[in-house]
Protein backbone atom coordinates (compact mmCIF):
# COMPACT_ATOMS: atom_id res chain seq x y z
CA UNK A 1 0.00 0.00 0.00
CA UNK A 2 1.09 3.19 -1.08
CA UNK A 3 1.39 6.02 2.08
CA UNK A 4 -1.23 8.01 -0.55
CA UNK A 5 -3.85 5.33 0.36
CA UNK A 6 -2.13 4.89 3.70
CA UNK A 7 -2.80 8.66 4.85
CA UNK A 8 -6.31 8.26 3.40
CA UNK A 9 -7.26 5.47 5.44
CA UNK A 10 -5.84 6.80 8.35
CA UNK A 11 -8.25 10.38 7.91
CA UNK A 12 -11.05 7.90 7.02
CA UNK A 13 -10.53 5.89 10.22
CA UNK A 14 -10.05 8.18 12.48
CA UNK A 15 -13.04 10.67 11.25
CA UNK A 16 -15.12 7.97 10.27
CA UNK A 17 -18.68 8.93 9.77
CA UNK A 18 -17.47 12.89 10.57
CA UNK A 19 -17.13 12.62 6.73
CA UNK A 20 -19.90 13.17 4.82
CA UNK A 21 -18.53 12.97 1.45
CA UNK A 22 -15.33 12.17 -0.12
CA UNK A 23 -14.01 13.07 -3.50
CA UNK A 24 -11.10 12.42 -4.95
CA UNK A 25 -10.59 14.69 -8.29
CA UNK A 26 -7.29 13.94 -9.23
CA UNK A 27 -4.30 11.81 -7.96
CA UNK A 28 -3.15 14.83 -5.86
CA UNK A 29 -6.54 16.45 -4.93
CA UNK A 30 -8.83 14.89 -2.62
CA UNK A 31 -11.93 16.87 -1.22
CA UNK A 32 -13.97 15.61 1.61
CA UNK A 33 -16.99 17.51 3.48
CA UNK A 34 -17.92 17.48 7.05
CA UNK A 35 -20.26 19.67 9.22
CA UNK A 36 -19.29 23.00 10.75
CA UNK A 37 -19.41 21.55 14.30
CA UNK A 38 -15.98 19.55 13.32
CA UNK A 39 -13.52 21.52 11.93
CA UNK A 40 -11.45 22.00 15.08
CA UNK A 41 -11.38 18.49 16.15
CA UNK A 42 -10.23 17.19 12.47
CA UNK A 43 -7.94 20.06 11.73
CA UNK A 44 -6.23 18.67 14.92
CA UNK A 45 -6.51 14.79 13.38
CA UNK A 46 -4.82 15.97 10.37
CA UNK A 47 -2.31 18.39 11.69
CA UNK A 48 -1.38 16.45 15.00
CA UNK A 49 -1.59 13.04 14.45
CA UNK A 50 -1.43 13.02 10.73
CA UNK A 51 1.48 15.36 9.96
CA UNK A 52 -0.42 17.28 7.24
CA UNK A 53 0.47 21.27 6.89
CA UNK A 54 -2.22 23.94 6.76
CA UNK A 55 -1.98 25.73 3.35
CA UNK A 56 -4.63 28.36 3.40
CA UNK A 57 -8.74 28.41 3.83
CA UNK A 58 -10.95 29.77 1.21
CA UNK A 59 -14.23 31.38 1.54
CA UNK A 60 -16.95 31.44 -1.19
CA UNK A 61 -21.04 32.29 -0.87
CA UNK A 62 -22.79 29.13 -2.91
CA UNK A 63 -26.76 29.00 -3.36
CA UNK A 64 -26.73 26.65 -0.29
CA UNK A 65 -24.94 28.77 2.26
CA UNK A 66 -21.35 30.03 3.25
CA UNK A 67 -18.59 27.57 2.41
CA UNK A 68 -15.36 27.06 3.70
CA UNK A 69 -12.52 24.77 2.51
CA UNK A 70 -9.55 24.37 4.53
CA UNK A 71 -6.45 23.21 2.35
CA UNK A 72 -4.08 20.89 4.03
CA UNK A 73 -0.98 19.75 2.34
CA UNK A 74 0.81 16.10 2.72
CA UNK A 75 4.14 17.73 2.12
CA UNK A 76 5.73 14.07 0.99
CA UNK A 77 3.43 13.11 -1.25
CA UNK A 78 2.16 17.00 -2.99
CA UNK A 79 -1.44 15.87 -2.33
CA UNK A 80 -4.09 18.39 -0.93
CA UNK A 81 -6.80 17.49 0.97
CA UNK A 82 -9.43 20.22 1.27
CA UNK A 83 -11.98 19.47 3.53
CA UNK A 84 -15.22 21.76 2.81
CA UNK A 85 -17.69 22.66 5.67
CA UNK A 86 -20.92 24.93 4.36
CA UNK A 87 -22.59 26.84 7.12
CA UNK A 88 -25.84 27.07 6.05
CA UNK A 89 -27.43 29.93 8.11
CA UNK A 90 -26.31 33.24 6.31
CA UNK A 91 -28.03 35.49 8.59
CA UNK A 92 -25.40 34.88 11.43
CA UNK A 93 -23.25 32.51 10.18
CA UNK A 94 -20.06 31.22 12.60
CA UNK A 95 -17.78 28.38 13.31
CA UNK A 96 -14.88 27.52 15.48
CA UNK A 97 -11.67 29.04 14.78
CA UNK A 98 -8.67 27.35 14.02
CA UNK A 99 -6.13 29.96 14.61
CA UNK A 100 -5.82 28.83 18.19
CA UNK A 101 -3.95 25.75 16.94
CA UNK A 102 -2.55 27.48 13.46
CA UNK A 103 -1.73 31.21 14.01
CA UNK A 104 -1.21 31.14 10.33
CA UNK A 105 -4.97 31.04 10.09
CA UNK A 106 -5.56 34.22 11.72
CA UNK A 107 -5.24 36.59 8.61
CA UNK A 108 -7.18 34.45 6.28
CA UNK A 109 -10.21 33.92 8.89
CA UNK A 110 -9.96 37.78 9.40
CA UNK A 111 -10.13 38.10 5.37
CA UNK A 112 -13.21 35.54 5.20
CA UNK A 113 -14.72 37.44 7.64
CA UNK A 114 -14.19 40.60 6.48
CA UNK A 115 -15.84 39.64 3.07
CA UNK A 116 -17.84 37.11 3.70
CA UNK A 117 -19.23 38.10 7.25
CA UNK A 118 -18.22 34.81 8.76
CA UNK A 119 -17.94 35.02 12.55
CA UNK A 120 -14.58 32.96 13.78
CA UNK A 121 -15.67 31.85 17.22
CA UNK A 122 -12.59 32.30 18.95
CA UNK A 123 -10.42 34.08 17.02
CA UNK A 124 -8.09 36.86 18.98
CA UNK A 125 -8.80 39.57 16.96
CA UNK A 126 -11.14 39.67 14.23
CA UNK A 127 -10.42 43.26 13.30
CA UNK A 128 -10.42 44.73 9.82
CA UNK A 129 -7.48 43.42 7.39
CA UNK A 130 -8.29 44.74 4.46
CA UNK A 131 -11.09 47.14 4.60
CA UNK A 132 -11.27 50.87 5.61
CA UNK A 133 -12.18 50.88 9.65
CA UNK A 134 -15.18 52.81 8.77
CA UNK A 135 -16.42 50.49 6.28
CA UNK A 136 -20.27 49.86 6.55
CA UNK A 137 -21.09 47.07 9.21
CA UNK A 138 -23.32 44.22 7.90
CA UNK A 139 -21.61 44.46 4.17
CA UNK A 140 -19.35 42.02 2.76
CA UNK A 141 -18.24 42.48 -0.40
CA UNK A 142 -18.15 39.02 -1.46
CA UNK A 143 -21.73 38.19 -0.61
CA UNK A 144 -23.62 37.56 -3.65
CA UNK A 145 -26.99 39.02 -2.07
CA UNK A 146 -25.21 41.98 -1.00
CA UNK A 147 -25.85 41.29 2.68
Amino acid sequence: MNSVNLIEDKIKEKLGKKILEWKQSSPRRVYFSLKKEDILETAKVLFKELGLRFVIATGTDTPEGLEILYHFSLDKTGVIYSVRVLIEDKKSPKIDSIAPLFPGAEWIEREIWELLGINFVGHPNLTHLLLIDDWPQGKYPLRKDKC
